[in-house]
């Protein structure tokens, strides 16, 4: 046991006449590995991504409720009726009338 220790220490498994199947190995796990370090790199990227995303869409929620909240007070009647005065325009003072049409059929 400890002789085996040894020449796995001094890298002879990489040298004796076996040595073909031993080096296939080791490019299996330096490829897997590759691949685990370039996926956890992607997985990374993605969260990355995924968090500016959301930051993103706060902003543009809370730009919504902003400018919702402009328009509805930009409808309010008293707002209009003052932008109307200062150009001149005044609401009426008679109330609409209804005009029925009777057509013949």
């Amino acid at each position: 046991m400890k002789k085996s220790f040894y020449n796995i220490v001094k890298g002879r498994f990489l040298v004796s006449d076996d040595a073909f199947k031993n080096w296939r190995f080791i490019i299996f796990l330096s490829f897997l590995a590759l691949v685990m370090i370039g996926s956890s790199h992607s997985a990374d990227r993605k969260v990355h991504e995924i968090a500016r995303l959301n930051n993103e869409v706060k902003e543009l929620k809370s730009e919504y409720v902003d400018v919702r909240m402009q328009l509805m007070q930009a409808k309010m009647e008293s707002k209009i009726i003052r932008a109307m005065e200062r150009r001149g325009l005044f609401p009426s003072e008679t109330p609409p009338k209804k005009i029925v049409i009777k057509t013949e059929r």
